[in-house]
């Protein structure tokens, strides 16, 4: 470990591995001080939309791919279906809230193109909320509505009907079989739409 006079401990959030600091103080004289915080974790996706201020954050809108369930989503809610819906429902939150432009923080995932991260992203672009970011980082339809899991599931059930049982487990418990998955997220997306859209 580092010692000396002109040793300065790092704050405890970069300690942790929670805050890029340097990342964070280029979005605050940016200008813009509103930001999409887009998060993964191995059970969720989180979505904040956050201003920052003098004393401190304030959160303005907050979800979580736990509040698919509630529009009857049987998914699993951590893949990029998911994320994307996720990122869907938060968009239109923020534009009820009159947040119509944000800057996006990853914190400190890796900006992987096609990732979860920027399906999230999708979402808060198709709700209406403008994000500066390439289109090129952005996941194609087909991996959105699931069509890539939709197409795996059903060669497996052909070639390995007891590992297609384990991997999709949790889905079929949940009542819904897998090569379903596109029909099932169109229709959880128009629910979305239906409830939130122009409220």
């Amino acid at each position: 470990m580092a010692r000396g006079p002109r040793y300065k401990v790092p704050r405890k959030r970069r300690r942790e591995g929670r805050t890029n600091y340097y990342r964070r103080y280029r979005m605050i004289i940016s200008g813009k001080d509103i930001r999409a915080v887009v998060r993964k974790t191995n059970k969720q996706i989180i979505i904040q939309i956050i201003k920052f201020e003098a004393n401190g954050d304030r959160t303005l809108v907050a979800v979580t791919s736990k509040a698919l369930r509630k529009f009857g989503w049987l998914g699993d809610l951590k893949n990029t279906s998911a994320a994307y819906l996720t990122g869907l429902l938060a968009g239109l939150l923020a534009k009820k809230a009159g947040i119509h432009y944000a800057i996006l923080d990853i914190g400190l995932h890796p900006s992987v193109r096609g990732s979860r991260i920027y399906a999230a992203v999708k979402g808060l672009l198709d709700a209406g909320v403008e994000i500066p970011v390439s289109k090129d980082v952005l996941p194609s339809e087909n991996r959105i509505s699931g069509k890539h899991i939709a197409m795996y599931s059903t060669t497996l059930e052909n070639e390995d009907p007891e590992k297609y049982h384990r991997i999709f487990s949790g889905m079929l418990s949940r009542g819904l079989t897998p090569k379903n998955l596109p029909e099932h997220f169109l229709e959880i997306k128009n629910k979305i739409l239906s409830s939130l859209e122009g409220g």
